[in-house]
């Protein structure tokens, strides 16, 4: 992070570019002008990651890899977004305040340069905060949010998605309000209310709120199951880390999958992909239920060699833990059934796959994440994949 006179010193420069941007032709000949700003800011202590950032971000415009729109934005988000944050004290009104003053930035650029592009701005600010409560105060965190920042809105920009304002809207509500929530609720973290609104946020634009509300199922199951008999799995040393509250890395986890299938179908109107993301969410909802209520249910056996195992041994299950992991899959895939996002024979086949993905997940755990090739969280993004993909396949020759 710099200090407070690279702040001022960044925020002078930012608002230069974005001023002087549209008037500085060809795209290359602005780029040379950034990258001798960014190494005048080179010369101001505990800058030197965020200069790199931004010599690289002018790189990208100067090529044409991204527009003018996205390079002023990123500017904004971290330069004055930044400022925003810290003058508000880095807490959790520290988020909110980087988020207004972000976004009316961002609104105030895409006016200037007479551009219409709320999608890619709406990721892009969302990948801003999210990026900021996970890095913390590392001191490549504003190089880390710039690639991120520019990154994510240029990948939404090249999907040319096109969705009414209004909409968008709606979407930012339910997903920030659920996200916000569960935080209050502490059954996420700040980095999991971000992850969990970007989640929401990407169903609500390139689906429906029938698409949405399938994953707040999930996430009503797992956060029953993640209280249940609590304090005896605490006893066990196998309780939910941070009294269960989860963070970015369980959300991306256990979402990131699904995610990604409904944005397919969004773009590509497949309903495969509606199966795929069933499929996707009902292993979630497997592998939950079976970690926080099979673990409750005896010694476990190892599901490569059917030996006994301590409780909360990857790999372990139990007859418990299996039966509730296939009522966990039955109750999503149901539930998608009854709001019309897949119909009865593919509920069936998304039944199975839940129970398909939660056991994939127990085998990579068994033969992948106990040698320490793997974390949990990976292991669970193989286990929603395999899930998914068994639910597409499927269906697919159904």
């Amino acid at each position: 992070m710099y200090n407070q006179l690279g702040e001022r010193v960044a925020a002078v420069l930012a608002l230069a570019c974005i001023v002087a941007g549209p008037f500085i032709h060809p795209a290359w000949a602005f780029a040379i002008v950034v990258i001798v700003m960014a190494l005048v800011l080179l010369l101001v202590e505990k800058t030197t990651f965020f200069s790199i950032a931004i010599i690289a971000l002018a790189i990208f415009y100067g090529i044409g890899l991204i527009p003018l729109f996205i390079f002023s934005c990123t500017l904004a988000f971290v330069v004055i977004g930044e400022l925003a944050f810290r003058s508000a004290g880095e807490n959790v009104k520290a988020y909110f305040a980087y988020i207004v003053v972000a976004a009316i930035s961002a609104v105030l650029i895409t006016l200037y340069l007479n551009e219409t592009a709320p999608l890619p701005v709406l990721f892009g600010l969302i990948a801003a905060v999210l990026l900021k409560a996970i890095l913390g105060d590392r001191d490549d965190a504003l190089m880390v949010e710039t690639l991120g920042i520019s990154m994510t809105m240029l990948l939404i920009n090249d999907l040319d998605y096109q969705v009414s304002i209004s909409h968008i809207s709606l979407a930012i509500v339910i997903a920030f309000v659920f996200g916000y929530f569960a935080y209050r609720l502490k059954t996420a973290d700040l980095s999991g209310l971000f992850s969990a609104a970007l989640i929401g946020v990407v169903l609500l634009v390139f689906t429906d709120v029938y698409w949405f509300l399938v994953m707040l199922m999930f996430f009503i199951v797992g956060s029953v199951c993640t209280r249940y008999r609590f304090e005896f799995k605490e006893k066990l040393g196998v309780e939910q880390t941070h009294g269960g509250a989860r963070g970015y890395r369980n959300v991306f986890a256990n979402g990131g999958v699904s995610a990604a299938a409904a944005l397919l179908y969004g773009v590509t109107g497949n309903p495969l992909f509606a199966a795929m993301f069933v499929g996707s969410v009902a292993s979630a909802a497997a592998d939950t239920v079976a970690s926080e209520i099979g673990v409750t249910g005896g010694s476990p056996y190892m599901i490569t060699t059917f030996r006994r195992v301590a409780p909360g041994t990857n790999g372990g299950i139990t007859l418990t833990g299996e039966m509730t992991a296939l009522a966990a899959s039955l109750i999503i895939s149901m539930t998608a059934f009854a709001l019309g996002v897949i119909d009865l024979q593919v509920a069936v086949i998304c039944t199975v796959a839940g129970l398909v993905g939660t056991n994939i997940d127990s085998l990579v755990g068994a033969v992948v994440e106990n040698r320490g090739y793997l974390g949990n969280a990976g292991t669970n993004v193989l286990g929603t994949l395999g899930g998914g993909v068994f639910a597409l396949v499927v269906s697919a020759f159904l």
